[in-house]
């Protein structure tokens, strides 16, 4: 890293200049020895309005993203009601969005059972891709889909170089584990009982099925929150053979393991599951080899009512885990420890999902002609994750009490700054991104 300056003029980066090279006319904003990153991207967030709004909604979930130095979200089509299954669906979300978006945002459209013909018209309208499930989603509006389900969707989608996202686990193993567990009598409050519940075996043949369409058909397939490091060596043959996919794990994977999960901690429950240490240390030779492409955060909060801690049990509990804003620090302290350099973090957390989306060149990089997002980070910056650090709706999350490494100091959106040592801007500036 060395020192420079970035030139910004109606919202873009217009040149990215050496540190000599001011002009007096300038207005200049030194940060010194802090870090200025691209504005983080996470495609993968469960905003939940309209109709859930009371789980999380765009004022929250946004003004979270923007303490965090994220600086544009893509939302998933499920959890919301009505969920983002058609162009109506979608139109509902855009009007409740209104005026409550701190950061950029932009939507995924969903696929489910029956609804193919539904695909083409939400790719008109703008949306930068489609996510399904191969399993329940916990949301029954929100059917899982079958292989004919795919392959319905998958003629509908070739052509237009939109990505499908796929929840990647299959019931068949689940199904199977849970009723054997549930006939031995197992204990639902303790850990063990629902990592055994959901097991790899799930995800290696959601994977094998996705990797096979995706070559069939030549459209690009998207694994959303990889957990099972068993799947990885389907996925290094996929990629030496060029099928279209990519990759990406989600932030909880890489910092927790299932050993230190408490029984009955049910703020820990997500799916897949939370795997074993060894798993977790796989899964960063995987970014660092390139077989896994990003990192999300998959943030799904819920009431707190809906984690069930009074009876502990991880089967009646809801599954997801509140992140939104945290994403940066937590990944620098396990990237420190590993002697990472920081340039991949960038890559992982900000160009590669703009890729994803559709924003290559406008979102995730420093670079001129991009929109002027930025992250001003103070990686050496020590502290402990409290309740009054979450900015999303509800306070709930397992990372408070985590020690962590690094700092988002501010958040610069469109040249605009939105975030500023703990304090936020006026307003909601944030903008819809429409993919044209």
């Amino acid at each position: 890293m060395k020192p420079a300056t970035i030139a910004v003029e109606d919202g873009r980066i217009a040149s990215v200049r050496g540190w000599s090279d001011l002009s007096s006319s300038d207005e200049l904003h030194d940060f010194g020895d802090l870090i200025m990153l691209p504005g983080l991207v996470d495609t993968h967030v469960h905003i939940n309005e309209p109709g859930r709004t009371e789980w999380e909604g765009f004022w929250s979930a946004t003004r979270a993203a923007a303490a965090g130095g994220v600086t544009t979200l893509v939302d998933m089509p499920l959890n919301c009601v009505p969920e983002t299954i058609d162009v109506a669906s979608l139109e509902a979300k855009r009007a409740a969005a209104q005026g409550k978006a701190w950061v950029d945002w932009a939507a995924w459209g969903g696929v489910v059972h029956g609804n193919a013909e539904a695909l083409q018209p939400l790719v008109g309208a703008g949306v930068q891709g489609f996510k399904c499930f191969l399993i329940h989603s916990g949301i029954d509006g929100f059917h899982w889909v079958d292989e004919a389900d795919l392959r319905l969707a998958l003629e509908q989608l070739r052509g237009t170089g939109l990505p499908l996202l796929a929840h990647a686990e299959v019931a068949g193993p689940v199904t199977a584990a849970t009723e054997a567990l549930n006939r031995a009598g197992a204990n639902w409050q303790a850990y063990c009982t629902y990592l055994a519940s959901r097991p790899d075996d799930a995800e290696v043949k959601a994977i094998s099925l996705l990797t096979r369409l995706a070559d069939e058909y030549q459209t690009r397939i998207h694994i959303v929150h990889l957990a099972s490091a068993r799947a990885l060596p389907l996925l290094v043959r996929a990629k030496q053979q060029g099928v279209p996919i990519t990759v990406e794990t989600c932030v909880h994977y890489l910092w927790f393991s299932a050993a230190a999960i408490p029984d009955g901690a049910t703020e820990y429950k997500c799916a897949p599951p939370l795997r074993s240490e060894a798993n977790r240390e796989a899964l960063w030779g995987a970014l660092a080899d390139g077989v896994v492409d990003m990192i999300a955060t998959d943030h799904s909060p819920c009431p707190p009512a809906m984690k069930r801690r009074e009876e502990g049990r991880w089967d009646r509990a809801w599954g997801g885990i509140a992140s939104l804003g945290l994403a940066l620090p937590v990944i620098w302290t396990e990237m420190s420890r590993r002697e990472i350099d920081i340039h991949h973090l960038a890559q992982w957390m900000a160009t590669a999902p703009a890729r994803l989306a559709g924003f290559a060149l406008r979102k995730g990089v420093l670079a001129a002609g991009a929109d002027a997002d930025f992250a001003v980070f103070d990686p050496d910056a020590e502290w402990t994750v409290t309740a009054e650090d979450l900015h999303f709706r509800h306070k709930l999350s397992p990372y408070v009490g985590a020690k962590v490494r690094g700092r988002v100091m501010e958040t610069w959106l469109r040249g605009e700054r939105i975030f500023a040592r703990g304090q936020f801007g006026d307003g909601p500036c944030g903008r819809e991104l429409v993919r044209s």
